[in-house]
């Protein structure tokens, strides 16, 4: 198993919800790892049995793994690990934690170049419009992580490994095998990046982590028609609880009605006017 920058990098980016952990539905938690969320979903509370969604930032294993013990116990078992992709700010902690816990990694197929050292991700565009994240964008890591030994496809029917309660729905545009969980019987929705709760190129929003609902991070979402489907599947789900990769998980009003608007105004609200992956798109 190789490691890569993606991994190992450690990037200077943090935000005033760094480090947090709190309980966003049933045997659900969120840990706020710098600038992005990792979720931690118990499986067995009798033999401390638990599932990994994302991984983090760079070199954030060893954290993960402590927060687990924090919320498990020093017994717990890691079963699976589920990505929603592999941008290094969603695997930056995975190898080190499979050093540990040498468990499956399930992700979707049209992923798995990127997750077996293939394909390099598309370069982030400092370019596109946006705030002070997109403009340094170009030292976010790009390289394909091999974790091949580990690796399966989600199944095909959309069940999800080990979390029979759950679903994966294909949510591309922000990645080309991007996938989002939900479980319908609380309408939980685990979003990753195909749509986040805080501006995510906005320094001042992220550091504060001031809530919104906005779409997929601009400079490095390489196809924003697909992306609107997406968004437009899932806001017709009508989620109770939605938790993505970067802000606050939201409930109540302000998730229903801002997950509504950006799915109908969703060129005007998420689309950037310019930039390498709008301007392609265009020609």
């Amino acid at each position: 198993m190789k490691k890569s920058t993606s991994t190992n990098r450690a990037l200077p980016v943090t935000s005033t919800k760094s480090g947090t952990t709190q309980l966003v539905a049933d045997h659900v938690y969120c840990y706020t790892n710098q600038i992005v969320n990792a979720y931690f979903v118990q499986t067995d509370t009798a033999l401390n049995e638990w599932v990994l969604v994302d991984a983090g930032m760079p070199a954030s294993g060893v954290k993960l793994l402590q927060v687990a013990e924090q919320l498990f116990g020093v017994d717990h078992q890691l079963k699976a690990i589920l990505l929603t992709h592999g941008h290094f700010d969603h695997v930056g902690g995975i190898v080190s934690i499979l050093e540990r816990f040498p468990v499956p990694v399930y992700a979707h197929r049209l992923e798995m170049p990127y997750l077996t050292g293939q394909q390099h991700y598309p370069e982030p565009d400092a370019s596109v419009e946006g705030g002070v994240l997109a403009k340094v964008s170009s030292i976010y890591p790009v390289e394909a992580i091999d974790i091949s030994e580990h690796l399966h496809p989600l199944p095909a029917d959309g069940t999800v490994p080990i979390l029979s309660e759950w679903q994966w729905l294909h949510t591309p545009g922000h990645s080309p095998g991007h996938v989002s969980f939900y479980r319908k019987r609380d309408r939980v929705l685990l979003a990753g990046d195909a749509f986040v709760t805080v501006k995510q190129d906005s320094l001042y929003r992220v550091l504060t982590q001031h809530e919104s609902v906005e779409g997929p991070p601009v400079y490095l979402t390489t196809d924003w028609e697909e992306a609107e489907r997406s968004v437009q599947l899932l806001a017709a789900l009508h989620p109770q609880i939605a938790a993505a990769g970067h802000g606050q998980p939201l409930s109540g009003e302000a998730l229903t009605t801002g997950l509504s608007k950006l799915a109908e105004q969703f060129q005007e609200r998420a689309v950037p006017s310019h930039g390498r992956y709008v301007d392609e798109a265009d020609e």
